[in-house]
């Protein structure tokens, strides 16, 4: 890897923390039971309003599952179409709501959310109490009253004692209440023990030298991946039209800017534990590692506002074997195993 590229790891570092610096505290990580932060990390970034503790974590985390949030107890919860093995993510091509509605993009992955400053394929949020708070009524996700979810939460012989000790004393339960505690439980979903950690961090036996091979292509300038797929979290944190389609049913952050320059174009996920991640891109068309090489190595598909890195790439079947590899690397086997984070009635 080039001297410069670990510069730019390093700095994401610093760039992640000064952008949520503006609305967010910092959390301590002293004294953190469940808030755990690999030490190349930044530290995890909270809302003055929504400050991290154990209470809030293991309420949200017993909300995330549970199916008393669905009126009708059809949906579980968060875990529905967020699910730990596939990345805090869905297995479709795009999710599936109350009713069985299909939404019409892939789900994004909710793992090391807390250092986007942008959520969604459009980034129409930046807090993760936003989404979580709307899921419960809007009625393709929960499609519930939240009146009757309130007086659900405020009946439970479990809830009353979970809310005061993470809201404090006479604290009522609610639906409000609730997706500040499921935020807090989402922000902890930190994922950074992969192969390719392990590299960066010193062991230079854990990529196997296809792997390093495949690294070094991604970073190179023949291939560009890493103009897009940058830094620690291998995400620019921008948008772009990687020619993924050609017809113009979804036009993207267009939705959200009205500009006409921003149709078709997304936001560029992280590649970490992309392993488990399948399907691929905003709609969920390309079902494998090998159908995304493919996609880019032909350069996409014409749209107007294709990104100009989008190009052929003309590789040789070794190198798209390597970069398969090394994409297999960023998959952090221990966070998507991690019982801190598994349904606590199963767990």
């Amino acid at each position: 890897m080039k001297t410069l590229d670990i510069i730019v790891i390093l700095l994401t570092v610093f760039i992640f923390v000064g952008c949520e610096g503006d609305n967010e505290t910092v959390a301590s990580h002293q004294n953190r039971r469940y808030l755990k932060v690999p030490a190349h990390f930044p530290p995890v970034p909270f809302p003055p309003d929504n400050q991290y503790s154990d209470a809030k974590f293991e309420l949200g985390r017993a909300l995330f599952y549970d199916r008393d949030m669905s009126e009708d107890r059809t949906i579980a919860s968060c875990s529905h179409c967020m699910i730990q093995r596939y990345n805090f993510g869905g297995n479709g091509p795009t999710s599936i709501g109350h009713n069985n509605f299909s939404m019409v993009r892939n789900v994004m992955n909710l793992t090391n959310s807390a250092y986007r400053p942008h959520k969604f394929w459009d980034g129409r949020a930046k807090r993760i109490e936003s989404p979580a708070y709307r899921s419960f009524f809007l009625t393709s996700v929960f499609d519930s009253d939240t009146n009757v979810i309130n007086e659900r939460l405020r009946k439970s012989p479990k809830y009353g004692m979970m809310f005061e000790k993470a809201f404090g004393k006479g604290s009522e339960p609610s639906v409000y209440l609730a997706s500040l505690a499921i935020a807090t439980f989402v922000r902890c979903f930190i994922s950074g023990n992969s192969a390719y950690d392990r590299y960066i961090n010193g062991d230079t036996n854990a990529l196997s030298p296809k792997a390093k091979r495949g690294m070094n292509l991604f970073f190179s300038d023949r291939l560009r991946c890493s103009k897009c797929h940058r830094g620690l979290f291998f995400t620019d944190s921008s948008y772009h039209n990687t020619g993924v389609t050609t017809h113009y049913f979804d036009f993207g952050l267009y939705y959200i800017t009205g500009n006409y320059k921003d149709k078709g174009k997304f936001l560029t996920p992280s590649l970490r534990n992309c392993e488990v991640s399948a399907p691929y891109m905003h709609n969920g068309e390309l079902e494998t590692l090998r159908d995304v090489i493919e996609h880019y190595n032909r350069g996409g598909r014409p749209f107007i506002n294709k990104d100009t890195l989008i190009r052929q790439l003309n590789l040789k079947e070794n190198e798209k074997t390597d970069l398969i590899e090394f994409l297999k690397s960023l998959t952090d086997w221990e966070f998507l195993n991690d019982d801190r984070f598994k349904n606590p009635q199963i767990n």
